[in-house]
């Protein structure tokens, strides 16, 4: 399945941004407890606009990434709710922009926008598309029973299972080793 790039490029940034929860990561550690590990990941993630960089700015993108996980486990009915909802918030304005290296591609809100604000809006935005494609199955769990990883399948036959190689990788050992035990 592929979305516009700018679908794939949100929903993307979406799980990168959802995964810094401890239950998600590589250290087991939660990696968005200051505004510098969230300044690191919004420039990561090539995010341009107004960014505050204080401890204010970092609770509404931690409210959020907590939004945005529920959101991920939500049916196509009840997500269609949640993202009206934030794009209704935001009093979001859909229009076209081109800037940076980036061709056209939508924006709903004001680079001024708030951060969080401007990642829920274009969140939404591409969950729109995920909604109208029917295509809500692309977005899961991770399969590995101990994480809490989420993901973006964006495989051609929607088969992706783990939210990173580390977990497949994981998960593979543990079943190799219990088969092992049996024989």
């Amino acid at each position: 399945m592929h979305f516009a790039p700018d679908t794939e490029a949100s929903l993307g940034f979406a799980v990168a941004l959802c995964n810094t929860v401890a239950s998600a990561t590589k250290s087991g550690r939660d990696e968005l407890c200051t505004p510098a590990e969230l300044s690191a990941l919004a420039t990561a993630q090539r995010y341009s606009g107004r960014f505050d960089r204080d401890e204010a700015e970092l609770a509404d993108v931690r409210e959020t990434r907590s939004a945005l996980r529920r959101v991920w486990t939500l049916d196509r009915d009840d997500a269609v709710e949640v993202v009206n909802g934030m794009l209704r918030e935001a009093c979001a304005l859909p229009r076209l922009f081109r800037h940076d290296s980036f061709d056209w591609h939508l924006h709903a809100t004001d680079q001024e926008a708030p951060l969080a604000e401007r990642m829920r809006v274009e969140v939404a935005l591409a969950l729109v598309d995920v909604i109208r494609t029917d295509e809500m199955g692309r977005l899961r769990a991770c399969a590995a029973s101990d994480c809490g990883g989420i993901l973006l399948d964006l495989s051609r036959n929607g088969s992706k299972r783990f939210c990173s190689i580390r977990c497949g990788n994981r998960m593979n050992m543990i079943a190799f080793r219990e088969r092992a035990a049996d024989a």
